[in-house]
């Protein structure tokens, strides 16, 4: 199974649609900002990048409900 690369504008794009915000808006902006200048926050980002890469290598089964668990606790309204 190849592995997809997700890029840097594709994640901001995806946090600013999840926070109902354009790519160009100044929160998203200010996210951006925030990341380039915060290594706790960026850290943060490629553990989770790190995560998913590792359950679409291993083609891992969730349980019953656990994806939408873990929607609801990282704050992500799905549509």
């Amino acid at each position: 199974m190849k592995k997809e690369k997700v890029s840097c504008k594709k994640v901001m794009s995806h946090i600013c649609e999840s926070l109902g915000e354009d790519l160009d808006s100044p929160k998203c902006k200010a996210i951006k900002d925030h990341l380039d200048d915060c290594a706790d926050c960026r850290n943060y980002f490629k553990t989770v990048e790190m995560t998913i890469n590792f359950y679409k290598k291993y083609d891992v089964e969730l349980p019953p409900g656990a994806h939408d668990h873990l929607m609801n606790f990282l704050g992500i309204k799905e549509e």
